[in-house]
């Protein structure tokens, strides 16, 4: 998932972006996008091989360390999605103009919604039969783009400031509800309410990622972009301000209680949980809350990233190049070798178990357990990505490679 003057009047951003961004501020975006897709794997794993989370944890069932290996994970959607956005703006500070970049919106958003449905869902079920099909955040990057395709064709100012509105205010409808498998309830679903509805019988669609807030993610994401358009120094230090002021407001929102998740939180009989009601924020959909508390750690973490260099950085890059890449490939790996080992730990009454997205509880491991087969899994991966990633640097002519 990836990722140009405020000052200038609204007609020039209109026209054209700015300069191309300096290489570094490509490396930093490309590392914070690396890093969050192994902490990907980490989530995707325990999917599959650890122990089991409901979608809305119940911080009195959970230990602190499960919790914080499923917190950890809420990083990387609102990562993705808003380095899509500011991608997008990246390609046209780069040279794309106006149409291409909006042609190229639509189709790759379109080509993500495909993938989703099919490619992907069979990674998460290997279900051929289409009984469930959980539509999650491959669906969410790619509707966010066809929408993004419309909204580059208006200033800069105005692309962030829908965004915004669309993050702020969506817990505005959180009351809103709908006749159960209705054709509103359906719409709502897709638009605003992660729930599931039958189009079938037999068959469930699960709307993991409602697309308004995601909508809204990209949007500000592309208005990141022209925030960018400085000399490193002054990129960081925006980075930095942007992303404290995110967090500050995440403490104060999440503090007052009034609005922003629809799960206030609680005092516990402990500091450590009442703590862990205060950061459990509501993420399916994701709640004004929840993306503040990821996206302002992220912003300063992109700052912390900007121009340095340190170990494991090129690791980072590698994984960060090739982002849809890697997603198909580390899942598919993931659930076709957690089944061969939960073949070789339980025998062959593990094709007795009937859950499409993945293995029952009595078959899960432990956190060490699935740290070190994130571990595995990443390494396998490594030299794939690194060909892959090299691939589309050497070969930008072939086109196609820019939907992968």
């Amino acid at each position: 998932m990836t990722s140009p003057s405020l000052e200038a009047s609204g007609a020039a951003q209109a026209a054209s972006p700015a300069k191309p961004a300096e290489h570094a501020r490509l490396d930093a975006v490309d590392v914070l996008r690396g890093l969050v897709m192994i902490l990907m794997a980490i989530d995707h794993v325990r999917d599959f091989v650890g122990p089991p989370v409901d979608f809305r944890l119940d911080v009195t069932k959970t230990s602190a360390a499960l919790f914080f290996t499923r917190w950890i994970t809420h990083f990387c959607a609102p990562v993705f999605v808003l380095l899509a956005g500011t991608s997008a703006y990246l390609q046209a500070a780069r040279g794309k103009s106006r149409g291409e970049l909006s042609r190229f919106l639509l189709t790759r958003g379109a080509w993500l919604v495909l993938l989703e449905i099919t490619v992907i869902r069979l990674g998460w079920t290997f279900d051929p039969g289409y009984h469930i099909t959980p539509l999650q955040v491959i669906w969410a990057i790619g509707w966010s783009m066809i929408a993004l395709a419309g909204l580059v064709h208006l200033p800069v100012r105005v692309v962030a400031a829908i965004g915004v509105v669309m993050i702020a205010g969506h817990n505005l409808f959180d009351g809103v509800s709908f006749t159960g498998g209705s054709a509103l309830d359906v719409v709502g679903s897709i638009l605003h309410a992660s729930r599931p509805f039958e189009p079938a019988p037999g068959h469930y669609v699960f709307v993991a990622y409602p697309l308004v807030p995601w909508i809204g993610v990209m949007a500000a994401g592309y208005g990141l972009g022209a925030l960018l358009e400085a000399a490193p120094g002054e990129r960081r230090a925006r980075l930095y301000k942007l992303g404290a002021a995110l967090t500050l407001a995440f403490v104060i929102v999440r503090g007052a209680n009034v609005y922003g998740d629809p799960s206030p939180w609680t005092s516990q009989g402990s500091a450590l949980s009442t703590a862990l009601s205060f950061l459990n924020c509501r993420k399916y959909p994701p709640s004004l809350s929840y993306l503040l508390m990821t996206l302002g750690p992220a912003l300063l973490a992109l700052g912390a990233l900007e121009g340095r260099e340190f170990p494991g950085k090129k690791v980072l890059l590698v994984f960060g190049r090739a982002p849809l890449f890697y997603y198909v490939l580390h899942l598919y790996l993931i659930h076709a070798s957690a089944a061969v080992v939960h073949y070789v730990i339980h025998g062959p009454k593990v094709f007795d178990w009937h859950d499409p997205m993945g293995l029952p509880a009595e078959a899960q491991h432990g956190l060490p357990f699935v740290y070190g087969y994130t571990l595995a899994v990443v390494a396998a991966l490594y030299p794939l990505c690194r060909w892959f990633a090299e691939l589309k640097r050497r070969r930008r002519d072939l086109v196609f490679l820019s939907y992968l």
